[in-house]
């Protein structure tokens, strides 16, 4: 999709979802000692959202894999109103954001960078990937970022959506 395009798409974003691991954090397992999970966010995305918000507008993670309190954590700090972790169905999981918030498929940004995320791209107005997704996510996508997941993609993202109502 060509930047004008997606600048007029991106005026009538709404609501912004992403996965998390590999679009929030680098896609890194890290393990510590007793066997707990950890996970590293950029602090542009953190103040990315935060700006998102105080736009007026609403954010969400869908993610593919359970978190043990990690994300939910971090989506409590930032304001983050949907969470799901541990999903079978992304495609269902955005039916049921969409049918809460009244807000429509065109309405809706989505950033992914795995296989996993290629149904819900396909149903959003703008879907993004990662500078770092795999191929065929990148190939599904409107917007393909500079930074890679982890990095400030989300940021990257949040400030082209935003930058697009000024004009």
């Amino acid at each position: 999709m060509q930047n004008d395009k997606i600048r007029e798409k991106a005026r009538s974003i709404r609501l912004l979802l992403m996965d998390c691991d590999g679009v929030l954090t680098d896609g890194k397992l890290y393990f510590g000692p007793s066997g707990e999970a950890m996970k590293a966010f950029h602090v542009r995305d953190g103040q990315g959202i935060v700006d998102w918000h105080r736009a007026g507008f609403i954010s969400g993670i869908i993610s593919g894999r359970r978190s043990e309190g990690i994300v939910e954590a971090r989506a409590s700090e930032l304001g983050i109103r949907f969470v799901v972790t541990g999903s079978n169905d992304k495609v269902a999981d955005l039916e049921r954001i969409l049918s809460e918030t009244g807000i429509k498929d065109e309405e809706t940004a989505f950033i992914g960078d795995d296989l996993g995320d290629l149904g819900l791209m396909r149903r959003v107005g703008i879907p993004v990937a990662v500078a770092d997704a795999v191929k065929d996510v990148r190939a599904a996508a409107a917007y393909v970022t500079r930074a890679k997941g982890g990095e400030g993609a989300v940021q990257e993202v949040i400030y082209l959506l935003l930058e697009a109502r000024k004009d």
